[in-house]
């Protein structure tokens, strides 16, 4: 796939039919929940389709926090009330260790994926993992983030940026940029999520790496000025909000729903704000193939999407109302990325982190 859409252009597309705040600050607001060639333009453009006669079970994959998976199968089993939807919850890394080796065996036994690392969905396509599927909600989403032979679609949105602990730190004082993390004043007070446990802490790691603005020469950087790495993307927010660090490299929407909570942590859309959009796919010749094809639906339609948005993601459609969500501003902010090439170095990206970190 030569996808050279870049991620500005993607946060852009959505801006269309949003009703947006101005931003005036460099800290932005914590954000409120983010058709292809192969198949016939009629298809895409169908309305969705209502199968409350369907039954049985679908089983989803997926690496996204626990809370949000829930939120999505409390509202899909109320919609299809004898449609059972059983998910595996786990770290990037253990979902696709899990589908490799299934895939290995022969067959992948999700009926849907849905990781955080767009760039994993490639390996999909190239190892026959996935079979194309244009979801009739398509019609309401940009092209930009649906593969052109339809075989993964974006489902959310979401942004890795800056966190603080605002019990240790300022709004003044707080990190506005990837190089203010290298001040001596963050040394050894600053945490990450290891790339290798975390799809969306991976996909940060390869867009920095792959760029030319910063490259290995800034993770090195970031390394000698003490940042440390938590396994799991849930234990390094935490970590952050219980004060054994000050600054992270984070998730708007996990900060955010700490935040909610009463934690003291708050993030920051810095210059050059790594922004992601998260496909699910439909796994080929799956068990359940009617009852992923609602569920895939279910995620993408407006009520879906909706279920994101209240726990703070940000939606992918155009006709969703996102509250005090700044896309403009946060689009401003976006680090430019390539798909393709990030996928092509992926792999030679991680063990250059690796290198650096002392990973073994």
């Amino acid at each position: 796939m030569k996808n050279k859409s870049r991620i500005v252009t993607i946060l852009l597309a959505i801006i269309t039919g949003l009703s947006l705040a101005a931003c005036n600050s460099n800290t932005a607001a914590p954000v409120s929940s983010a058709a292809p060639s192969a198949v016939a333009e009629s298809e895409s453009a169908a309305a969705p389709t209502q199968n409350t006669d369907a039954s049985g079970t679908v089983m989803l994959y997926s690496s996204m926090q626990e809370d949000q998976l829930i939120a999505i199968k409390e509202a899909f089993e109320a919609k299809y009330p004898k449609v059972k939807m059983e998910y595996y919850f786990a770290g990037t890394s253990k979902v696709i260790t899990k589908i490799a080796t299934e895939a290995q065996a022969g067959q992948v036994d999700a009926d849907v994926i849905w990781v955080g690392d767009p760039a994993d969905y490639v390996s999909f396509k190239e190892q026959d993992i996935l079979q194309p599927y244009t979801s009739p909600e398509a019609a309401a989403i940009d092209s930009v983030y649906i593969d052109a032979d339809g075989y993964y679609t974006g489902a959310r949105m979401m942004n890795m940026g800056i966190s603080y602990n605002t019990a240790l730190v300022t709004p003044e004082e707080a990190p506005q940029s990837w190089e203010d993390l290298l001040d001596p004043k963050w040394n050894d007070q600053i945490v990450m999520t290891d790339p290798g446990s975390s799809g969306t802490s991976k996909y940060w790691m390869n867009a920095i790496m792959s760029s030319e603005k910063y490259g290995a020469d800034y993770v090195q950087k970031l390394k000698d000025n003490g940042c440390y790495l938590e396994s799991g993307t849930t234990a390094c927010h935490n970590q952050l909000a219980a004060s054994a660090y000050k600054v992270g490299i984070c998730l708007d929407y996990v900060t955010a729903n700490l935040s909610k909570e009463g934690s003291p942590i708050a993030f920051v859309f810095p210059k050059d704000t790594v922004s992601i959009f998260s496909p699910i796919g439909l796994v080929k010749n799956c068990a359940n193939e009617d009852n992923g094809k609602l569920l895939y639906d279910f995620i993408l339609s407006k009520e879906g999407q909706e279920v994101l948005v209240s726990n703070n993601l940000i939606s992918v459609r155009n006709d969703i109302d996102q509250g005090d969500t700044n896309v403009v501003a946060i689009a401003s902010k976006a680090l430019p990325t390539d798909l393709a090439v990030m996928a092509e170095k992926s792999a030679e990206n991680s063990a250059a982190f690796d290198k650096i970190f002392g990973i073994n």
